[in-house]
């Protein structure tokens, strides 16, 4: 990490701007090197500077340079950021001549990386930055700052510091057993203070759940047979005619995918093959797909029509959503009914049903308020925006309870105390791994790996 790295920050395409960010040792020396202006060697620090990028004395654009001299920057090196005119031509040209004057092209998240590695921020912000960047609503902007900003990072923090005091007593106990002013700890004292970390961890995991729902939004797949309004139901949702509609059974064949926003969570919409038996090899497979989304769903939405009486497929599906967040749609209440509602109340909770005629899109707010409470979206605090949303530290924080089992058990076999502080120090090390006290290289590499250029 002693060279010095640049790419281009901003999407690359036709616009009014282009920003090309260079970091390292030699940053400032190098963009000097192909700038026509003030000596930017001898600028002030975060002062931005007026001039030209040329190549041999030929002008390449007129620019505008910010020059931030370490460590009050982004990765604590030297940083230059280079305001160009936006275009793909100007920008890469820019970016070649920093690379033919001795940069290094940056890779996937290494901006990211080096600020992490130099002490700047922690890898629960770092992950956050990402987060930022692919936010989809002001809930799950508002989660992304809040980790920004550390407040969740110092969540973990004071749950290592708490494990650190227990630990640190320990150990003192072991090594210096004839001071007599030091807490003994007893088991009765360890599990106390194991037991308030794990419900800290709990609460942590609940909150979780919001948060991840504010971050990645509802899956949420509509299923039912052919004809029943399952492509009409997404055009309604997204007032839009994403879907094709015709009274042709098996039109859809595909999934077909849209979003909106309910009290400012995401609901991601999959329209799917209407489920029913075929011989037609496309759509079975559109069918097969359709099973297939329902073990992943979050929220399933299952149309049956009033004036059609249930079948056995029908029936067999609804036991095997009766157990997942499912929402039952009687469609077509403008015909003539042939649904058994009681049949079906006996089979489903009668509290998920909605009543719709779709295409006279009547229900479909009764449908909205339906998820609304299903989910308690209305109750989603959003004051306090202290939410793990990543499924890696939310995966890591699974893995200290079950240490903390093992720590319960130690001491109900009443196992040497040294023992049990293995399982003890376990817990503060993988939560040392949620903000990158503790890590492993792959895992790092990984992670940066997903981010976009230039960032």
């Amino acid at each position: 990490m002693n060279d010095t790295i640049a790419a281009i920050s901003t999407s690359l395409g036709i616009g009014a701007i282009s920003i090309i960010r260079v970091s390292g040792n030699d940053s400032i020396k190098i963009v000097n090197n192909i700038f026509k202006g003030k000596n930017l060697n001898l600028v002030d620090s975060h002062t931005i500077n007026y001039g030209y990028i040329i190549e041999n004395e030929k002008i390449i654009d007129e620019v505008l340079v910010s020059v931030m001299r370490k460590p009050k920057t982004f990765t604590t090196e030297d940083v230059v950021e280079i305001n160009c005119h936006g275009g793909i031509t100007t920008t890469n040209k820019v970016l070649e001549l920093l690379l033919l004057n001795g940069c290094r092209l940056a890779e996937p998240g290494e901006f990211t990386k080096r600020a992490f590695f130099n002490g700047r921020i922690d890898l629960l912000e770092a992950e956050a930055i990402s987060d930022l960047i692919n936010s989809k609503s002001e809930k799950a902007r508002n989660i992304a700052i809040n980790q920004i900003q550390g407040k969740n990072s110092n969540m973990i923090r004071i749950l290592r510091k708490k494990i650190l005091e227990v630990i640190a007593n320990i150990e003192v106990n072991i090594d210096y057993p004839e001071y007599e002013d030091i807490l003994v700890m007893t088991n009765d004292i360890i599990l106390s203070k194991i037991k308030e970390i794990e419900n800290d961890i709990k609460e942590i995991l609940n909150n979780s759940e919001n948060g991840k729902i504010i971050k990645e939004g509802i899956k949420t797949v509509i299923i039912g047979r052919p004809n029943v309004g399952k492509s009409s139901l997404l055009n309604n949702l997204l007032d839009e005619e994403k879907a094709i509609v015709t009274n042709i059974a098996g039109t859809t064949r595909d999934i077909v995918e849209g979003q909106i926003l309910i009290d400012g969570i995401l609901l991601n919409l999959i329209d799917t093959a209407g489920i029913r038996k075929t011989d037609d090899i496309v759509e079975k497979m559109g069918v097969e797909k359709s099973y297939n989304l329902i073990n992943q769903a979050n929220l399933i939405i299952y149309i049956l029509n009033n004036n059609e009486e249930m079948n056995f497929e029908d029936i067999e599906i609804l036991n095997k959503i009766k157990d997942k967040n499912y929402i039952i749609v009687v469609n077509k209440m403008d015909l003539d009914n042939k649904l058994n509602i009681q049949k079906l109340s006996s089979i489903i909770n009668q509290d998920n049903i909605v009543m719709m005629c779709v295409n006279q899109n009547i229900g479909i707010d009764n449908l909205k308020n339906k998820i609304k409470n299903m989910f308690n979206l209305e109750m989603i605090e959003t004051e306090d925006y202290n939410f793990l949303t990543n499924a890696r530290s939310i995966s890591i924080l699974r893995q200290c309870l079950i240490n903390i089992t093992s720590i319960y058990n130690g001491i109900e076999k009443n196992m040497p105390i040294d023992m049990v502080e293995i399982d003890i120090k376990k817990v503060w090390e993988l939560l040392g791994e949620i903000i990158g006290e503790t890590y492993q290289d792959e895992l790092i590499n990984q992670l940066f790996s997903q981010f976009c250029l230039g960032k």
